[in-house]
């Protein structure tokens, strides 16, 4: 707002005039200056710069808002944007909804914990018809690693929705709604956001997942975080695809080995620095989502897959609107199902940790 030109804030043609004489074009102009600055340089009187620097400031500065109103705009936006519903009605419960429209919601575990078989689930979702519970739109599928299995994405459906999947036709009607792309490399990647970009617009795409984010890069991040993102520009422009569409987007995310220095920098684990060094660590497993903090910031929603003892939880590890919950949950033949909608609250270092103990 300290850019915005005073020509178009209905100031006194009188005064208005002086400041373009002045080359005092914007509000930030105005105002660096007192008043007596400006009485010297307008050569007016001060009643005349006292009334011009208060109608400058009031059109520049933003006006308080309280927390009711910002309350209403929130449910306002909400019910416009809206959600995409996963079926795991506690993780809905959670999320007050779903997967959020407009933001990045970021699924992050070790390999062949489930991120895939969940995205799946999720372009199903999304190309249900309204009456069943989906979006009635288009998903688009960015399969980097070649995981995306049409077999597996049918037999999610027929066993999720036997209703609507045994209508003749309608499996073919369902998969043809679900546009996969498959970049070999970061450049082809970089390509093929721009044409995302165009189908956003064209064909009624209600979901974008991006499976995996870190395959791109892959590499980057063996020896460490490095100081310049290699994804930065995408994770810029990714963010606003998800403004600019209010659609869903998905990125899945693997884990690293994460070393001694890294392990003993955060405060919130818990533990000094010669803890570290002259015993042992009380964590199960010494992994961490593998694209980085920076990337970490751009996400808004953060769903880690672990497993423990032959055991797979989900937790969500962060989010805006909800506490650090895990909820235990199975792979079926409908997808990812959760042993219990009660989900547990967590608190120490376990909510940042990713353990890795033994996918049966």
């Amino acid at each position: 707002m300290a850019n915005k030109l005073l020509s178009e804030m209905g100031l006194p043609k009188s005064i208005a005039n002086v400041f373009t004489a002045r080359n005092l074009l914007t509000a930030k102009d105005v105002l660096s200056l007192t008043e007596f600055e400006l009485m010297e340089v307008l050569d007016v009187g001060l009643a005349e710069v006292t009334s011009a620097v208060a109608q400058v400031s009031e059109i520049a500065c933003p006006p308080y808002q309280t927390v009711l109103f910002l309350l209403e705009q929130r449910i306002k936006n909400e019910f416009y944007s809206g959600h995409l519903p996963t079926r795991l009605k506690g993780l809905d419960e959670v999320l007050c909804g779903g997967i959020p429209f407009g933001v990045l919601t970021e699924l992050v575990g070790p390999a062949g914990i489930g991120k895939t078989q969940f995205c799946m689930k999720l372009s199903l979702l999304a190309s249900l018809p309204a009456k069943f519970g989906g979006l009635d739109g288009r998903a688009i599928y960015v399969d980097v690693e070649s995981k995306f299995s049409s077999r597996r994405l049918i037999e999610i459906g027929v066993n999720s929705f036997p209703e609507l999947f045994h209508m003749e036709g309608m499996a073919q009607e369902m998969a043809g709604r679900i546009l996969v792309l498959k970049p070999a490399s970061l450049a082809e990647f970089t390509d093929s956001l721009q044409q995302i970009k165009v189908s956003l617009l064209q064909h009624e795409v209600k979901l974008l997942v991006i499976d995996s984010m870190t395959a791109l890069v892959s590499g980057e991040f063996e020896q460490g975080t490095p100081k310049q993102h290699p994804l930065g520009w995408h994770i810029s422009f990714i963010k606003s695809l998800a403004e600019f569409s209010q659609i869903p987007v998905v990125v899945t995310n693997q884990v690293r080995s994460q070393s001694r220095n890294e392990v003993s920098q955060y405060c919130f684990q818990a533990q000094s620095r010669d803890d570290i060094l002259e015993g042992p660590v009380t964590f199960d497993s010494h992994l961490v989502p593998a694209l980085g903090i920076h990337w970490a910031h751009a996400v808004t929603i953060r769903l880690v897959l672990e497993v423990k003892s032959g055991e797979r939880f989900m937790k969500v590890a962060k989010s805006p609107i909800s506490p650090p919950l895990v909820f235990p949950f199975k792979i079926t033949s409908s997808g990812i199902s959760l042993l219990t909608d009660a989900g547990v609250e967590m608190t120490g270092p376990q909510i940042n940790t990713i353990r890795n103990q033994g996918i049966p």
